[in-house]
């Protein structure tokens, strides 16, 4: 099924106005000459850490210690970037490195 072309545009327009607009709204609610509210403060210090959990939790919500690998190739991965995360102290390497070395775990030892 294929959209008309003003479909298209209209589509487009509205995910472009929609990106720019979650974008440029912090900056204009909050400029840099004004102190934004303590909560808003809060939220920038806790996000961060929670959404690292979330995605933890996310990714390790379908491994089971019964069957199959047993959670083999993800414990590995986890000690990985934890250990490259200590070692480094650089959260791109250690994520990919991480799912690198999980992917040939994967692909390769624990088939």
């Amino acid at each position: 099924m294929t959209m008309p072309l003003w479909q298209a545009v209209v589509t487009i327009a509205v995910v472009a106005i929609g990106t720019i607009i979650t974008r440029f709204l912090p900056f204009i609610v909050f400029p840099e000459s004004k102190k934004p509210p303590r909560f808003v403060e809060y939220l920038g210090n806790v996000l961060p850490y929670a959404m690292t959990g979330l995605l933890v939790v996310y990714s390790l919500k379908d491994v089971s210690v019964t069957s199959g690998t047993h959670g083999l190739p993800e414990a590995i991965a986890m000690v990985a970037i934890i250990a490259l995360h200590m070692w480094k102290r650089n959260m791109l390497l250690s994520i990919a490195g991480g799912t690198i070395l999980y992917m040939v775990l994967v692909q390769t030892v624990f088939i």
